[in-house]
This record gives C-alpha cells, structure tokens and sequence, in this order.
C-alpha cells in the first residue's frame, strides 16, 4: 500500500509540468511553447532511454522496485508511457488542450486508482468512471471554457482511456499512454465542430 502510494505521488508530480508552464507565461520568464515542447521531448527520451537500458542492459536501480509495479518487470514501464504520452501532445496540440491533457494523466489517474478496488478489470465501475469525468471536466474548464462542448468531449476521452482497459493476450495497453491522447484527440475534435 505504501509503494501505491508513492506511485500515485510521483504520478501526480507530473501537473508540476503544467504549473511550470503557467508559472513561467505569468512571470514572463520566457518559456515559449516551443521551448516547453523541447524540454518534454527531452524529458520523454531520457526516459525511453532509460526503459531501453534497464531491459536490454540489466539497470536496476532501487527506485524501480518502489515505483514500478510487479507486470511491468519485463515491459515497457507506465513511467515511459506517461512521459511519451505528455510528450506527443505537447507536440502536436497548442497548450489550451495539451495542459488539461497532461493534468487528466497527472492528477485524474491516480485519483481514479484510488476510487477504483481493481485498476485492471475491464471496465472499471461507475463510481470511478463518473469520479474521472468530473475530475476531468473540472480541470479542463479554465483552457477550453470557450468551448464547452471540448471540455465534455476531452473528460469523456480521458474517462474512456483510464476507465476501459485494453488487452490483447498478455499486453495492456496503458492508460499513461491513452489518457492524454484520448482527450487531446477528443477535445480537438470537439473545437472543430465549434464552440456549442
């Protein structure tokens, strides 16, 4: 339970990102967008690179043992995924749906985890399902609240990535990697339609 925890911590340390975002645009401390891009790349490559090292070349640090969880041994770790994830829609989308994106992965994840009993059943129960969309809504609200009906569309995205797992023998496709494309993907979507 501990070591849950502690994942769920580390988990949510990622809205760090968003706030050093939002922080450096208020204070005018010149971190452009195209900058923030650069620094998620950086940071999504220094941990595939280290995902590459620890299963191809034996790295075992203890820090793997406390936060990675016991599936993840042999593949690729939740870790990775999360900072791909932030990475591609970092990449590919403007900071109004990428920041929200990032903060339903950082903050509605873990806190999903903890409403749900089991993170790996199928469809996850309506509680946790409806605890996500809410979540999700909340934090989308102050980038897209020009566009209401990109905010449902991102929540909804976000809750069908984190709340409906994805299994193909035995391989999981990761909610660290889904959350944010989900919502970045929806939420554009929904801004192509117009702001209803």
């Amino acid at each position: 339970m501990a070591d849950e925890l502690k994942r769920r911590l580390v988990h949510a340390s990622g809205s760090g990102l968003v706030v050093l975002y939002l922080l450096a645009q208020s204070l005018e401390l010149g971190l452009s967008w195209p900058l923030f891009r650069i620094l998620l790349v950086v940071l999504a490559t220094g941990a595939v690179g280290l995902e590459i090292l620890r299963l191809h070349f034996g790295l075992e640090w203890w820090l793997y043992d406390k936060l990675t969880r016991e599936y993840e041994q042999d593949q690729f770790a939740g870790y990775g995924w999360y900072m791909v994830s932030m990475a591609l829609v970092v990449v590919v989308f403007g900071p109004h749906i990428a920041l929200p994106a990032m903060l339903m992965l950082s903050l509605g994840d873990p806190i999903s985890g903890a409403l749900s009993a089991d993170s790996l059943q199928r469809v996850k129960d309506g509680r946790t399902l409806a605890g996500m969309f809410v979540l999700c809504v909340v934090l989308a609200t102050p980038f897209l609240r020009d566009y209401p009906l990109a905010v449902v569309a991102a929540a909804l995205g976000a809750t069908v990535a984190d709340g409906v797992t994805v299994r193909r023998g035995d391989f999981v496709l990761d909610d660290n990697l889904t959350i944010p494309i989900y919502a970045g993907v929806a939420a554009w979507i929904a801004i192509q339609i117009g702001p209803i």
